[in-house]
């Protein structure tokens, strides 16, 4: 069997976000590290159902988001994210591996590292996403969008 003359049924992507922030990187830091706050930019939005939000942040420890999407074809249907801490150095990188799922239909995994590296007064953040993405799913470029959203959500938040 020639595998190479088939359709993938993986597409694997990688892209890096940085972002620079006037608040020093423990500020950064908490912004994941503490489950009210990660809840208020990364899970709550007004469109959305949530129906669990869970997360034990330490090494080992696990997250668990599932939420109702409205609008369009998918109006209705469960999102599952579920993943875990693989690293954490307090105020300068956490690792997290995690599933994305709609409904019982595996959409990607992905290794997502957040590097947050002191910049004069403020931070910089990095988020460098490894994606493995599988057939018919939302794709690299849907999830690069999804995560600058979130993005301009945590720079609201950091504002606050």
């Amino acid at each position: 069997m020639n595998l190479t003359k088939q359709q993938p049924t993986v597409v694997h992507s990688t892209f890096v976000i940085e972002r620079e922030y006037p608040v020093a990187p423990e500020r950064v830091y908490a912004a994941f590290a503490d489950a009210a706050i990660k809840r208020r930019w990364y899970a709550d939005r007004g469109s959305q159902s949530i129906d669990e939000f869970e997360m034990d942040f330490r090494v080992g420890g696990v997250e668990r988001f599932h939420y109702r999407l409205s609008g369009g074809p998918v109006a209705g249907k469960m999102l599952s994210h579920e993943g875990t801490f693989h690293d954490i150095v307090p105020n300068r990188r956490i690792v997290f591996a995690s599933t994305m799922s709609l409904e019982n239909y595996r959409m990607s995994t992905t290794l997502i590292t957040f590097e947050i590296l002191p910049h004069g007064s403020g931070s910089t953040l990095v988020l460098t996403h490894q994606g493995a993405f599988f057939e018919g799913s939302d794709g690299p470029e849907r999830r690069e969008g999804g995560w600058q959203d979130l993005m301009k959500r945590l720079d609201a938040e950091l504002a606050r």
